[in-house]
């Protein structure tokens, strides 16, 4: 048997021709047939043929000193000028976890979810310096994996924004705080289950007499969170008990979620405590907003300097995992709460550049004359 296609179709690399088979026609394309010739070649275009402009940066004394002395120039002012800021910012923390034998809070230590009562221990404390602004008061929590995996998951968000399907029906991924009692538990997860529930009271003494501070616990949750994300079944807004009707109330809760506030704007699963702690935090060790401090009087101080009080009803078990926790005051500014990390790194990194820059100009100005071309001989 004989095949013969010309150089030109070797070339191609597909023979226009067919193969000769002894008996019957051509075995192949292009024959007799006047079919389209299959090649492989790319289109003759400017990007499949990588004729596109492209541009590549030549790094020059000339581009390179002046690139690192503008970066530090522009980086160290505003790192000083961050860094000065969160250090107006005042923050007072108090770790109440009572492990500590002569914390007041050490016989809480041991407190359980299941807790008939809960156990009071009250703090004394006093601020150094007045807090001018608002205040923001937070709950801290250590060594507490809300980043988990499975943790995440363990939540249905279609229940959180009122389905009532749903409600009755929650998603498999709350289990094992799917249901309790043959009963769908609502809100179910593990999220929802750990919910933290310590109560914290602030109060100013003054003369041996308590005077109780004000805490605002409206407007401590995101707005999207609250009017968005988080709604209640529909129905009778007004009867929440009739609403989840049908459920029962997570393990580790010590009432319903419908009994969570006395306030019905601010009851159920749009209750803001619960908003709060829906929203999970990245990292182990982290900080949550408890409640508001307004400031009521531009001449006076939100938090005069002098004597407080913290009580808090300790229902929050941490110690069975080494957990710790805490209350935070603190005031904000413009870039938020006490951060000093962001001023540190501006200036760090600043620093770098400019110090580089004037190595390499000192390198440049010795060496970057010399002539280092090879000697040509005749």
């Amino acid at each position: 048997m004989a095949v013969n296609y010309s150089a030109k179709e070797e070339a191609d690399g597909h023979p226009s021709g067919g193969v000769g088979v002894p008996g019957g026609g051509a075995v192949g394309g292009g024959g007799g047939g006047g079919g389209a010739v299959k090649t492989r070649k790319p289109d003759n275009t400017a990007f499949k043929q990588q004729r596109l402009p492209a541009w590549q940066p030549i790094l020059t004394a000339g581009t390179v000193l002046p690139a690192f002395f503008i970066i530090g120039l522009i980086f160290i002012p505003i790192g000083i000028g961050i860094y000065v800021t969160s250090n107006n910012i005042r923050e007072y923390e108090i770790d109440y976890t009572g492990t500590e034998p002569s914390s007041p809070c050490n016989k809480c230590l041991n407190v359980s979810w299941d807790s008939l009562s809960p156990c009071t221990c009250t703090i004394n404390f006093t601020l150094e310096h007045s807090f001018e602004s608002n205040v923001f008061m937070y709950y801290g929590l250590s060594n507490f994996y809300q980043n988990h995996r499975r943790y995440v998951k363990s939540r249905d968000d279609s229940q959180l924004n009122g389905d009532n399907s749903s409600l009755l029906n929650p998603s498999k991924e709350c289990e094992p705080y799917r249901t309790n009692e043959d009963k769908p538990i609502a809100p179910c997860g593990a999220i929802a289950n750990s919910m933290f529930n310590d109560t914290l009271q602030l109060f100013r003494v003054e003369n041996e007499t308590r005077v109780r501070i004000n805490l605002i616990k409206k407007g401590i949750a995101w707005w999207t969170d609250k009017n968005v994300k988080f709604r209640n079944p529909t129905g009778d807004g007004n009867n929440l008990t009739a609403l989840f009707k049908g459920t029962t109330k997570p393990v580790n809760w010590p009432k319903p979620v419908y009994m969570l506030d006395s306030e019905p704007d601010n009851n159920g699963f749009i209750n803001e405590d619960f908003i709060v702690w829906m929203r999970t935090a990245a990292l182990p060790t982290f900080r949550k907003l408890y409640r508001l401090i307004e400031r009521k009087d531009n001449l006076e101080p939100t938090l005069q300097a002098g004597n407080y009080s913290l009580v808090i009803d300790y229902n929050y078990p941490v110690h069975s995992f080494d957990g710790r926790k805490r209350m935070i005051l603190s005031t904000i500014s413009w870039m938020g709460g006490k951060n000093p990390f962001l001023g540190i790194a501006y200036i760090t990194v600043g620093s770098i550049c400019f110090f580089l820059g004037v190595v390499l100009l000192i390198i440049h100005h010795k060496y970057g004359n010399r002539n280092t071309s090879a000697d040509i001989p005749n």
